[in-house]
């Protein structure tokens, strides 16, 4: 297939691109119905964020939705935003602006190919079935030429596969390694039988902060689909404001978002509530792939012991077991996981930076950086939660 006959279009909104078009590329696993393999990168949650305010202007995410064209027909598209700060992002590029700032350089506007806020893998150059080669070639070298004609310093794609990051290499973009704690699904039947493959410690453990955080004083729900309704996300909106200004200053999503997800995402969303006297007192959002659950936010307006553990992990666990998913992701950082059987992970992201010299210096610091990810992740795993196999030597 000629490449020069693929025409490259940036977009400013979803609004100029159909629901259908862009999830024949995004999604084409859900066409006949059930989830797609990836929630966030779907026509109606993009546009959600869009339609809420969360993005766009006054944000720093100004989307620049990248499509590919061949014969009049959308082959490609990628979620892009020009930049203008590092913020919801999850893999840290602060260092690199502060150096190449104080270098005389300018690092933003730079470009981010991303799902905003989302710390989740998955495939980010979104190409219809029997285009994923030519297509993915089309996105990147046109995101690429989009950084080299607009004087920009960079390109950004984070949180992509494993394949995307090797074929990104082959393309010339540098890759990055960094790490999540995962728990997988060996098959469980129930949550007894995952604690069985636990240390007798760790076992132990876990089933001390379940009774304390069920004993609470309360009971504790999760809602999908038609259950959820209008007054949970109020409650939901109080948690996570609280967790929004401890941790970024300010949330990232608008309070408009969470009507827009009662709309049009519901059927995408496992939300885990605590009510305590008449009222909701805590809450965990995760969202529902086709063989992932993604914990997304937490927050409480009361605190009780490990009720964070218990509605964050431990029900996200039930739920993925009950519902036969192999894995739950549980976001970003935060080695406590381990703990509660979330194992380190290898997550990855590419990178393209226009000035050489520059260049040169961030390849040598994700050299470092690779070696380091891979020491920790070895480490932790031994150290993990899970019974050691002991080898008996045969004489």
């Amino acid at each position: 297939m000629d490449q020069a006959q693929i025409e490259i279009q940036v977009v400013a909104s979803l609004s100029e691109i159909s629901a259908e078009d862009w999830d024949a590329c995004a999604c084409p696993e859900a066409a006949e119905g059930g989830a797609p393999t990836d929630p966030f990168t779907t026509h109606r949650f993009l546009k959600a964020l869009e339609d809420s305010g969360s993005v766009g202007r006054g944000t720093g995410w100004q989307p620049q939705y990248l499509t590919a064209w061949l014969d009049g027909q959308m082959i490609a598209v990628a979620p892009m935003y020009a930049k203008s700060h590092s913020q919801g992002e999850y893999i840290f590029d602060h260092s690199w602006a502060h150096a190449y700032e104080r270098a005389g350089g300018r690092y933003y506007p730079k470009l981010q190919i991303a799902v905003p806020f989302t710390p989740a893998t998955g495939r980010r150059f979104l190409t219809r079935p029997g285009y994923e080669t030519v297509g993915q070639s089309a996105l990147v070298q046109g995101a690429v030429q989009l950084v080299e004609a607009n004087g920009l310093s960079s390109l950004h794609v984070t949180f992509c596969t494993e394949a995307e990051a090797e074929a990104g290499e082959r393309m010339g973009l540098m890759s990055r390694a960094s790490q999540q704690f995962h728990w997988l699904n060996q098959g469980y039947a129930d949550f007894d039988g995952f604690l069985a493959d636990l240390s007798s410690r760790k076992r132990k453990n876990i089933r001390k902060e379940r009774r304390q955080a069920n004993d609470f004083g309360g009971s504790i729900r999760l809602l999908t689909g038609d259950d959820l309704q209008p007054e949970h996300w109020q409650a939901f909106w109080s948690f996570y404001q609280d967790t929004g200004a401890r941790k970024w200053g300010s949330p990232y999503l608008t309070r408009a978002f969470f009507d827009l997800a009662q709309e049009r995402l519901r059927d995408d969303i496992a939300l885990v509530l605590a009510e305590r006297n008449g009222r909701w007192v805590a809450g965990a959002l995760n969202f529902i792939g086709r063989d992932t659950l993604y914990g997304r936010y937490w927050g409480c307006v009361e605190h009780h012991p490990c009720l964070h553990f218990e509605l964050c992990y431990y029900r996200a666990i039930d739920y993925a077991i009950a519902h036969g998913l192999g894995r739950v992701e549980a976001g970003a950082q935060g080695e406590h996981k381990l703990a509660r059987g979330y194992l380190p992970t290898q997550t990855h992201s590419l990178h393209w930076v226009a000035d050489p010299g520059f260049a040169d210096a961030v390849a040598q610091f994700l050299e470092a950086e690779r070696a380091a990810v891979s020491e920790e992740m070895e480490f932790l795993t031994d150290y993990g939660p899970f019974k050691k196999i002991e080898v008996e030597e045969q004489e």
